[in-house]
Formats: C-alpha cells, sequence, structure tokens
C-alpha cells in the first residue's frame, strides 16, 4: 500500500469569505443575481445589485480558485436609475432570503426575468424569442401592476422558519439561519390577518400558514421540534390546523377540516393539508386560461394531464372535451391523488393514476394522444418522459414550466422528437422574487419543412 507524506496532500484552498472587490455589475443571470469579475478575472454572483452598476461586492461563499464565488452588493458607488430604496425593511444583504429584487422597480423586475428566459432559451434550446413565439414580455398577474416602493400582497402560502427562542421568521438566503420578521409584505392579507409573526412557536420547527382562494378557508401546518409538545393555536382567524409526524413525515389533523377549498376555472378544488396549490391567488385561473387558450381542446379528444396534482388541468380539459372524450392524468402524490380523484369525480371519463410519470406512462398502453399538458416540478420532464411524449403524435403540447432552465433543456428534447415551438408565455407570478411561470405551446413540425 502507498502512503502519501502530508507534505504531498494538497493544501486546503483559502476561504474568501468576507473579502470585498469593487466590481463593474454585467448581464442579470438565472438566480436572482447578476455577473460581475473581479480584476483578477473571477467570476462573482452578486445579489442586492442590478445590471451596470458600480458596487462593493463583498464574498459570502467561495474560496480561492474556486469557479465562482458568490457575494452581497454591500454598497453601491454608481446605482442604476431602475434602483429604489427596498420597501421591506427585512431585505437586503445578510437578511431575509425571500426577495430578490427588493432593490428594482417592478418593471425592471420583469425586463430581467424576461433577459433570464431569453438566455436560457438561447443556451440551452438554442432557440430565439421569435423562433419561440414569444415577444419578449413577461406579463404581470391582475392587480400586480403596483408603482415603484410599493409591494403586491401575493404570497398566499408562507412557510415560517422559527428561531430557537419561539419567535416566527424566515431563511436568510442560502442558510438555515432565520430572519425574525413581524411582517411580510408579500404575504397575502389572508395570511397576515392570521398574526403568525406575534405569537410564540417555541418547540416548532416550521410554521406553514395557508390562505386558500376563493373561500376563507385559513390552516397553519405545524412541524415541531423532535420531541416537542404542540402548542395551543389561538390565532387571530379561525383555522384548521395540521402537524407533521416527525418521524414519517406524514400529516395528521390537529383540528378543523384537513384541507383547504381552492376555487379557480369556476370549479371548487380540495387540497389537502401542505399539498401543491399555485402560491399566487391569480396563478392557477392564468395559467388554465393560457393553457386552454393554447391548446383550443375539442369534443372528443383525449388528453393527457402529466403531474396533475389535484387535477386543476384535468378537470378544466374534461370540461372541454366533453363526455365523449377523455383524459388521463398521472401524479405521484398519493395525497394528491386521492383530492384529484374527488375533485374530479364528476367527470366519469377521467381517470387518475399513481405513480412517476415516466414509470406509469409507459404501463399504460396508451399510443396515441390529441393533447398533452405537463406541468413538472422544478427539474424538468426530462429526456426520457419527453421522448415518450413526442411519438404519442399529440397535435399539441402544453408545458407549465416554473423553471426557465428546466424548460429550455426539455424544448430541444422535444425538438429532437419532432416538436417545435408555437407560442410562449412568460408570467410574473412570483413579484419581488426571481421566479417566473412559462407556457409554451408545442406542435409538431410539418413533414418536409
Amino acid at each position: 500500500m502507498l502512503w502519501s507524506h502530508p507534505a504531498m496532500q494538497a493544501e486546503p484552498r483559502k476561504s474568501l469569505v468576507g473579502e470585498e472587490y469593487e466590481v463593474e455589475i454585467g448581464p442579470v443571470a438565472h438566480g436572482g443575481h447578476c455577473i460581475a469579475r473581479t480584476s483578477e478575472g473571477q467570476v462573482l454572483f452578486v445579489r442586492h445589485a442590478l445590471p451596470g452598476e458600480r458596487v462593493v461586492a463583498q464574498v459570502t461563499e467561495g474560496e480561492e480558485g474556486a469557479r465562482f464565488l458568490r457575494a452581497d452588493a454591500v454598497r453601491v458607488l454608481d446605482a442604476s436609475k431602475d434602483r429604489i430604496d427596498a420597501p421591506c425593511p427585512f431585505a437586503g444583504p445578510g437578511r431575509c432570503g425571500g426577495c430578490d429584487w427588493q432593490h428594482a422597480k417592478p418593471g425592471a423586475q420583469r425586463r430581467m426575468k424576461g433577459e433570464v428566459v431569453a438566455e436560457q432559451l438561447q443556451r440551452l434550446a438554442g432557440l430565439t424569442p421569435e423562433e419561440a413565439g414569444w415577444d419578449g414580455t413577461v406579463m404581470p398577474a391582475e392587480g400586480d401592476k403596483v408603482p415603484a416602493g410599493q409591494v403586491p400582497a401575493w404570497r398566499t402560502r408562507v412557510q415560517y422558519a422559527v428561531t430557537a427562542d419561539g419567535r416566527a421568521g424566515l431563511r436568510r438566503h442560502r442558510s438555515h439561519e432565520v430572519e425574525p420578521i413581524d411582517h411580510c409584505m408579500i404575504a397575502a392579507e389572508g395570511v397576515s390577518e392570521l398574526g403568525i409573526e406575534k405569537r410564540d412557536w417555541t418547540g416548532m420547527d416550521s410554521v406553514e400558514a395557508i390562505a386558500a382562494t376563493g373561500s376563507q378557508d385559513r390552516q397553519v401546518v405545524l412541524t415541531p421540534k423532535p420531541g416537542a409538545r404542540l402548542p395551543l393555536v389561538e390565532l387571530d382567524r379561525p383555522v384548521s390546523v395540521m402537524r407533521v409526524d416527525e418521524r414519517s413525515g406524514q400529516l395528521h389533523r390537529v383540528h378543523g377540516r384537513p384541507f383547504v377549498r381552492e376555487r379557480a376555472d369556476g370549479r371548487t378544488h380540495r387540497v389537502a393539508g401542505g399539498g401543491f396549490w399555485q402560491v399566487h391567488p391569480k396563478a392557477a385561473d392564468t395559467l388554465v386560461t393560457a393553457v386552454m387558450q393554447g391548446l383550443l381542446p375539442r369534443k372528443g379528444e383525449m388528453a393527457l394531464d402529466l403531474y396533475c396534482g389535484v387535477g386543476l388541468f384535468a378537470g378544466a380539459l374534461a370540461d372541454r372535451v366533453g363526455e365523449t372524450g377523455a383524459v388521463l392524468g398521472i401524479e405521484s402524490g398519493k395525497r394528491a391523488v386521492e383530492d384529484a380523484r374527488h375533485n374530479l369525480a364528476d367527470f366519469p371519463r377521467v381517470r387518475i393514476e399513481q405513480g412517476k410519470v415516466d414509470s406509469v406512462l409507459p404501463r399504460t398502453g396508451i399510443t396515441d394522444v390529441d393533447l398533452v399538458v405537463l406541468d413538472p416540478p422544478r427539474a424538468g420532464a426530462g429526456r426520457k418522459t419527453v421522448e415518450h411524449l413526442s411519438s404519442l403524435g399529440a397535435r399539441r403540447i402544453a408545458y407549465v414550466a416554473c423553471d426557465p432552465a428546466a424548460l429550455a433543456r426539455d424544448l430541444a428534447y422535444f425538438r429532437d422528437g419532432g416538436y417545435r415551438v408555437r407560442t410562449l408565455r412568460v408570467f410574473d407570478l412570483f413579484p419581488m422574487t426571481h421566479h417566473v411561470e412559462c407556457v409554451a405551446i408545442l406542435e409538431p413540425v410539418a413533414k418536409g419543412s
């Protein structure tokens, strides 16, 4: 056996955390930061900056020789015309990590999001906006177009972390540390009125507050620390209470309904505690409208709804393909499948299967469909699933994406499978953050084109 001499072992690289660099800020990048370079050429991902600014950037992560460093703009030497004072007192370097763009005018936020989507499409799919059928705009949700310095209160689900002394707060960026807060400006009114931040949550690891859209249902989901007892929950509005089991991770009802009722596309949807539903109150209707306008379902058609959750798109499809049509939904979450089957019980031609899409879809034996909707998690659908979908001959496919990088990768796979992007629409359903929601409509490439 060969033994390496201590002198032969590589010395640990020096941490650069805390080092400061005066830099020119370059373009915005995916992830809520901008790109800059040190005088030595090392790449910096800088938060709390805007393109074109000159700032002092303080390193928050990274070491000598690393491919890139993460940093915060701690002093602005030459400000962009798009910069404003952050309306939220908890925003800024080293503070709450929930919002990326509190320091940017609303119009600038949407413009930067559009630049990120365009860059991801070009780099990962080789598509220009024109080739994707997109005019480059990022549309705000109804009611969200507010003047600079104002913040739309849109977040209907907020997961609060809890400090050691029982105060509710939010996580700092890329950290387990908690920033205690007394109010979250982006929280929807139904969340704020519960008064979570005013209560003592000693013994809890987290408290999730949910304010349903279209009903008065309010719910809190408590995750206790190991061995902790649940507090008596007395909030400013009536709520149902769920508890996460520390061993199994399963949800248990403490009191009230184990679900909330959400309203979208003219239907009421049951969503079990902690289950997925779009966070912005206008998001579900906005996305259903975009998907249905893109697909234009016809009576009698066969449709797939993949990663179907509690059945939002499956219900919209079923309503439009009628009694002679059929819809198959596939969803991996057991509780979501139970909700979807309940929500769509009045559509006899809808079937919901439980399991992962890439394993369930091949087992169905389906060889051709008319329409497909897929709304995958942040990682995207992936090559295997896209190849399978491309073989089914759908006349149109609607791809709903919360991550432009995953969308672009999958669009490249669809191109390999003989599909092109007909239209792309981009929505700002997460104001003050770097997140966007995209709806791409695909169609088969005409033979010989």
